[in-house]
């Protein structure tokens, strides 16, 4: 079994940062693209940004310049780092990833983590 694990989400006041890790565990073959989502209550869950295997990314219009994510893949980790929070970035952040499985290495599946809340406020 093939989990994306989330972790450090938390409380924050405004202008302050965070820094997310996502892992994938389990039976692992490769893992390609991977991101993070969030989804503020009553909003639908978007793209917050995204990383290629190489390296590339793409962020939110809302967020650069604020945001960096990066990854491990020596450590199948995905980390979003969050400078100069604002109260409008709370909201519950989902780790994103397509995972080939030792089972099935060309087929990619998409998996999604269990989410980690980022609450910004003073």
């Amino acid at each position: 079994q093939v989990q994306l694990v989330e972790s450090g989400g938390g409380l924050v006041q405004p202008g302050g940062s965070l820094r997310l890790s996502c892992v994938a565990s389990g039976s692992i073959y490769n893992v390609g693209g991977m991101g993070w989502y969030h989804q503020a209550p009553g909003k639908q869950r978007e793209l917050v940004a995204g990383i290629t295997t190489r390296g590339a990314t793409n962020y939110a219009d809302s967020v650069k310049g604020r945001f960096t994510i990066s990854r491990d893949n020596t450590k199948n980790t995905v980390y979003l780092q969050m400078n100069r929070l604002k109260p409008e970035d709370t909201a519950v952040y989902y780790c994103n990833a397509l995972v080939a499985t030792l089972t099935s290495t060309y087929d990619y599946t998409e998996l999604w983590g269990q989410g980690t809340l980022v609450t910004v406020s003073s």
